[in-house]
């Protein structure tokens, strides 16, 4: 059996202790706010520029990882006796992320890397590096792992609400005037995560009729859900018990949103990805 190396990005939004712990590797993007270029860091790290972002009109910029970002990742794998590689990352539709692993391969020319687009993030993505990882120590090759989470990823949803418009309209996904006005009216858009795109699925008026209708869309079998939040903890945590109570064996938990994927979406964003 070889022994084989996960990797994935820092959009999966991983617990530090968990990669250490499990030995996974995190590529970071980048962003670029006020002048300043940043990696995006691990959970726990997002307070400050998202209290930056509540506080000046500026807006941020971000950036897949360069080829060689990969590339040193892979070449490390291999020279810590790992066989294998597989790396599992943010929607291709989203970021050239799964672009920039793919030219690392070929620089490298090794056929052993397996690279996955997750068409997904988030929670979502961090469920599927767990399934990697759990499913790599019963000893399942990397193929099977490959076949297991590509038919998992299809059972993949992301349904969230934002606190404000405002966010939407600086990154250029609505007009200032639409913000101003869904604003005054308390809409609340409901924005889906599907073929790997962030679309608008419906707008609802209050953020409780929001939260509901995000709430029709879990199917009575779900396994995993993770309650995403951007400074929205204690929103976060009553939608949580409300999802406990709704889903009783459902794994359920509480996660932070980071610059690359919540920039666009603001302080006090909630909702849920799930499988």
């Amino acid at each position: 059996m070889g022994k084989i190396k996960i990797i994935t990005d820092s959009t999966s939004y991983i617990e530090k202790s968990y990669i250490i712990k499990e030995n996974v590797s995190v590529v970071p993007l980048n962003y670029v706010f006020d002048g300043e270029s940043f990696l995006e860091g691990f959970k726990g790290e997002y307070d400050e520029f998202f209290n930056k972002l509540a506080s000046t009109s500026l807006f941020p910029s971000t950036s897949q990882p360069a080829a060689g970002d990969f590339f040193n990742v892979y070449k490390e794998a291999f020279e810590e006796g790992y066989d294998e590689i597989i790396a599992i990352l943010l929607s291709s539709k989203i970021s050239g992320t799964y672009n920039s692993a793919v030219l690392a391969k070929n620089m490298l020319d090794d056929e052993r890397i397996t690279i996955i687009d997750s068409e997904s993030a988030a929670s979502n993505l961090r469920f599927l590096v767990e399934d990697a990882v759990n499913t790599a120590k019963e000893g399942k090759t990397s193929k099977e792992i490959e076949d297991f989470i590509d038919k998992k990823k299809k059972t993949m949803n992301v349904f969230l609400t934002t606190g404000t418009l405002e966010y939407l309209a600086r990154g250029g996904r609505l007009s200032s005037i639409q913000s101003t006005l869904g604003n005054l009216l308390s809409i609340k858009p409901i924005i889906q995560l599907k073929d790997g795109e962030l679309e608008l699925l419906e707008k609802v008026r209050g953020k409780n009729n929001a939260l509901s209708k995000i709430l029709s869309y879990v199917n009575d079998d779900v396994q995993k859900i993770g309650v995403c939040h951007i400074l929205n903890i204690d929103e976060a945590m009553k939608f949580k018990e409300i999802l406990e109570e709704k889903y009783p064996n459902a794994i359920i938990t509480l996660d932070d949103l980071g610059p690359v994927v919540g920039a666009h979406l603001g302080p006090k964003t909630l909702g849920i990805c799930f499988y």
